[in-house]
């Protein structure tokens, strides 16, 4: 993004500069194919970031976000077997609900508190490295 709010005034430079419409029209061409590598460039090195982290032979590295999504995955499909549940036995889909609900309710609100602040301060401070151009 900070590459499109350069171009703005270099081309307004180009256009003080250079008095040939014909050579300005060329420069700024020019300018623009440099965006679009520019761009490109970053867009591959994103990818291979992905690719190289994905690669990883470290499990933590290559499986830790897919890993947190298998389990979000589990929680929600598992609602088809307790409907499945509820429609046979209503009081055992009570009981196993309740139960979760009360191991859940047992895990302690700071330690809630730290996880969700730990996930979206990761992904906070990803984003912004990532405009900055510190982080692939």
């Amino acid at each position: 993004m900070a590459l499109i709010d350069i171009l703005s005034p270099v081309t307004k430079l180009i256009d003080k500069i250079i008095p040939d419409p014909k050579a300005r029209d060329a420069a700024k061409l020019e300018l623009l194919k440099l965006q679009g590598t520019q761009e490109l460039e970053a867009v591959r090195t994103q990818l291979s970031a992905l690719i190289a982290e994905a690669q990883s032979p470290d499990p933590w590295t290559s499986r830790a976000r897919p890993s947190f999504l298998y389990v979000m995955y589990a929680i929600i499909l598992w609602s088809i077997p307790m409907g499945l549940i509820a429609a046979v036995q209503p009081q055992m889909a009570h009981d196993i609900a309740g139960g979760m609900n009360a191991y859940l309710n047992g895990i302690p609100q700071p330690l809630w508190a730290l996880f969700g602040t730990g996930y979206l301060g990761y992904t906070a401070a990803r984003q912004w490295g990532k405009e900055r151009g510190t982080d692939q």
